[in-house]
């Protein structure tokens, strides 16, 4: 993991730094390419391009941005190239949705779909 998000973490002593953890390592373990850094003042996740960041401003939980890079491509329909059966996504435009985590538990009973989700996602971003 990296060093600038745990330290970023360490410092912001986020209510829900518990989920924070758990739902990085959920998405750090999608793929070998996934990388971690800061962006926007939160933990962001990279391959080639960024592709999530943590929303920490939230009142209840913790969310998660999908997005396709640091610049909007309204153009990309995500929204018919992702399979989501159990209805985790909040779509917030054609390239960008959300994942909220409300406690530890719900991200280990909805760690096998957000991968699946996850693996779907980085088939999109920017080689």
């Amino acid at each position: 993991m990296s060093q600038s998000a745990d330290q970023l973490l360490q410092e912001l002593r986020h209510p829900h730094d518990d989920v924070i953890r758990a739902v990085r390592g959920v998405i750090l373990s999608a793929d070998k390419s996934v990388k971690e850094g800061v962006k926007w003042n939160a933990p962001s996740y990279y391959t080639s391009e960024h592709f999530a960041t943590f929303h920490l401003r939230g009142k209840s939980g913790v969310q998660l941005v999908l997005h396709l890079g640091v610049k909007a491509r309204p153009d990309a329909d995500m929204p018919s190239h992702v399979s989501d059966p159990g209805k985790l996504l909040t779509w917030k435009g054609a390239d960008r949705a959300l994942l909220h985590f409300a406690d530890v538990a719900q991200v280990e009973r909805d760690r096998t779909a957000v991968l699946a989700i996850l693996k779907q996602w980085l088939l999109h971003v920017a080689v």
